[in-house]
């Protein structure tokens, strides 16, 4: 901890870039010529299919139809400050975790990548093709966009910005989320929901097989801040998804990071200044980048449109009012940790990724199931030799939900990921002065899961989810703290001793049952309640940061 102000005065001198060597490109032992067209075929997020990082939608069944989505556990800790401004700039400091010694895992060992996909810190943004439909503005950085659904549907549309992290090691983009065998690398990424609730209609089939109706703008944070290829979704190609050494900001394990994140001219921008390389990487969310809208067009017209688009921050502050009214989850200032979405498979693995084999390790294997998809064998794996699934672990049984999380253990677990609250305001130096846990565990133990929660009454629901066996998860993971002089830093996992200062009572943290307001589909602007979260809102911030 004492390395927090050095790090930070490292700022005052010159963050230079690192070029790294052009290296030459190879897609599944392509040619050169070959992967260079193979990267101009489309592609796209999507957010119907196991182990993608998409923004949990309130009601999945009505967007990808029955039995469609694969769901996401996003403990998360929110951010809340009265301040203008607070809703679209600010800073972080993050220290990437590290991964335990050696190149196996199973048993009481474990890695990141099979703890989370991915990490993130996200913000609500206007987007005007996007859910609800109802209004053609959205005033950027604006209070006048807080719209409650229970008073009018009439609420600015609304995408999602999260700025995600992906760890080191496992299957490279596009089919993974690593983008190398030893080091991590970073993406901003927006979600959309191209649906009108009031009227129920969505995109149409013939657009929304080529984007989805919950569409991605997608761009890997890169060293001269320009996109490597186009970020919408209508003209988004594997290229876009391909991590490029030669130009994508790559980062060590341990090292300290600052993330700043803010509006411009041109839409929200986002910088990392690795403070242990000196590297430093950007992308903004601009149309010269190549971020756009899908032009809502409901059947039956099969229209496909990219409009070009800079995204901007919706709203000035962050509250619980400043909410995305599609999401389950109610944030918009957050930090998230994306977990269950690994579980080991030992036997074959078919044509279509499903494990055909066992699932589990050690004491708990079993017979593989319905979760046990987006499989990939060993030989897959950039470094660590694991033969495992992506799919969501909707059993409860997987790697995120084993005692296996960081705790001090560094021969057989992560170090944690430690990130400082936000802080904003003139050049960033103010904290916020209230956070909140929440986690939405009731809208991923809902019966289209397989789970028990009622999400109309609460009746069933839980903190620790009940796994296919009827009995709760051998462990969930709970955000706490730990202070060193004036500084003080999140962290996510178990205690760690000699670290840990508070861990606001483990899983109790996360509090009661949140019901929220969301429109009906097709009701005209009737409005439903439903129970999709846990949530605790504390008076104060326990962790200001001071540098």
């Amino acid at each position: 901890m004492k390395l927090l102000s050095h790090r930070l005065c490292l700022l005052a001198g010159t963050l230079g870039l690192v070029l790294l060597l052009a290296t030459g490109l190879s897609l599944g032992g392509a040619s050169r010529a070959q992967a260079a067209v193979l990267l101009q075929t489309h592609w796209h997020i999507d957010c119907s299919r196991p182990g993608t990082a998409c923004t949990e939608v309130q009601d999945p069944e009505e967007v990808f139809g029955e039995g469609y989505y694969v769901g996401h556990d996003e403990p998360s800790v929110l951010f809340y400050s009265s301040l203008p401004g607070s809703g679209n700039h600010m800073t972080y400091l993050l220290r990437l975790p590290t991964d335990p010694p050696g190149l196996s895992a199973g048993g009481n060992k474990a890695f990141n990548f099979q703890l989370h996909i991915t990490f993130w810190f996200g913000m609500a943004l206007c987007d005007t093709q996007s859910y609800p439909l109802q209004v053609s503005t959205c005033t950027p950085d604006s209070d006048r966009n807080i719209v409650d659904p229970a008073v009018s549907p009439n609420h600015p549309g609304t995408a999602y910005m999260e700025l995600q992290f992906y760890p080191p090691g496992f299957v490279s983009w596009p089919q993974g989320n690593s983008c190398d065998a030893r080091q991590w690398c970073a993406a901003l990424t927006i979600d959309s929901l191209s649906e009108d609730p009031v009227h129920g209609t969505v995109l149409n089939p013939t657009c929304a097989a080529q984007t989805g109706l919950e569409y991605v703008n997608f761009a890997f944070i890169t060293r001269d801040g320009r996109a490597q290829a186009p970020a919408n979704p209508v003209q988004s190609t594997l290229a876009t998804f391909t991590p490029d050494p030669r130009r994508d900001l790559f980062m060590n394990s341990g090292d300290f990071v600052l993330v700043k994140l803010g509006d411009t001219p041109h839409g929200l921008r986002v910088d990392l200044f690795d403070l242990t390389t000196g590297q430093h990487g950007a992308m903004t969310a601009s149309a010269a980048n190549g971020f756009g809208q899908v032009k809502f067009a409901p059947a039956p017209s099969t229209e496909c449109t990219n409009i070009p688009y800079d995204f901007h921050p919706m709203y000035s502050t962050s509250s619980e009012a400043t909410r995305v009214i599609w999401a389950a989850h109610s944030y918009n200032i957050a930090f998230a940790d994306e977990i269950g979405h690994f579980d080991y498979c030992t036997g074959p693995i078919d044509a279509s990724g499903i494990c055909r084999g066992s699932e589990g390790t050690g004491s708990d294997l079993e017979p593989a199931d319905s979760d046990d998809t987006a499989c990939f064998a060993a030989t897959a794996s950039l470094r660590i030799q694991v033969s495992g699934c992506y799919g969501t672990n909707v059993g409860f049984d997987g790697t995120s939900y084993k005692p296996v999380w960081p705790d001090g253990n560094t021969r057989l677990h992560p170090t944690p990921i430690l990130f400082s609250s936000p802080r904003t305001g003139p050049g960033d130096r103010q904290n916020y002065s209230r956070v909140a846990f929440e986690s939405d565990t009731p809208r991923i133990e809902a019966a289209d899961f397989n789970g028990q929660c009622n999400r109309d009454t609460g009746a069933g629901c839980a903190i620790v989810p009940n796994t296919d066996d009827g009995v709760p998860a051998d462990f969930y993971p709970f955000f706490s703290i730990a202070h060193h002089g004036p500084s003080c830093l999140w962290l996510i996992g178990n205690d760690v001793p000699g670290l840990t200062t508070n861990d606001f009572g483990k899983t109790s943290e996360f509090g009661s049952l949140l019901k929220l307001t969301y429109l009906a589909f097709g009701g005209g602007g009737a409005t439903l309640q439903r129970y999709n979260d846990f949530r605790q809102v504390l008076s104060s911030n326990p962790c200001s940061f001071l540098s």
